[in-house]
């Protein structure tokens, strides 16, 4: 299992409508997310509009093809790149995982052995 982090910025202007959109995100949407393999999938929303995502996979390069082969995946990142500042593509395709420092889960079982 592997825990992919990312960033992206949400144009301020757009923050309410994008939070809106996500109460609610598309039955179809959702499923496609999860046959792609991701799991545990959150985004938090921090000041000025930075989006931080978190989510768990087995297989991300795997997760991603499948996304980018996706029509619903198609339309929705259509959908939502007007939200999104400094973005090329995607934001299912263009995002850069961020690197992990630190996991209390990894060392407590570390520390055990």
């Amino acid at each position: 299992m592997t825990r992919i982090c990312f960033e992206l910025q949400v144009a301020p202007e757009h923050l309410e409508e994008y939070v809106a959109r996500h109460r609610a995100v598309w039955p179809e949407m959702l499923a496609e997310i999860e046959a792609a393999g991701r799991r545990n999938y959150s985004l938090f929303l921090a000041g000025e509009g930075r989006l931080v995502g978190y989510y768990e996979t087995d297989d991300d390069a795997a997760a991603r093809a499948y996304l980018a082969a996706s029509p619903v995946a198609a339309r929705w990142e259509a959908e939502m790149s007007r939200f999104f500042v400094g973005l090329a593509g995607r934001a299912d395709q263009a995002t850069t995982p961020l690197t992990e420092v630190f996991n209390l889960e990894d060392q407590l079982r570390e520390s055990r052995i």
